[in-house]
């Protein structure tokens, strides 16, 4: 393992203090977990190549014109059927928008 000498604003030192705490680890333990999680969740936002985008689009649209139209009725069914679930603790709204940010900002790129 390395080590790393970190300065931190006192106010961030005890609030990263407190969610060790709430989680029940030692503050190297949350910060090592954090910074697990952010440099995780960076590898996975790609921005897709317009190609692949285009592509994408062409066999949804081929895909719909085999499909048809669905009577109201069908929609209805197919809905009364689903399985509804709940959304993961760990997608809190703070994650959702982050996310979403990470999103547009690959769209402008």
């Amino acid at each position: 393992m390395s080590r790393l000498t970190l300065r931190l604003p006192e106010t961030l030192h005890q609030h990263l203090i407190k969610l060790a705490e709430t989680e029940g680890v030692s503050l190297n333990q949350y910060i090592v977990y954090a910074l697990t999680r952010q440099a995780v969740s960076t590898e996975f936002i790609q921005a897709t190549p317009e190609k692949e985008i285009i592509e994408q689009e062409q066999s949804f649209d081929t895909l719909l014109q085999r499909l048809g139209k669905a009577s109201e009725s069908q929609i209805k069914s197919v809905l009364a059927e689903r399985e509804v679930v709940q959304p993961e603790a760990e997608l809190t709204p703070e994650i959702i928008t982050s996310l979403q940010q990470k999103i547009s900002n690959a769209i402008r790129v």
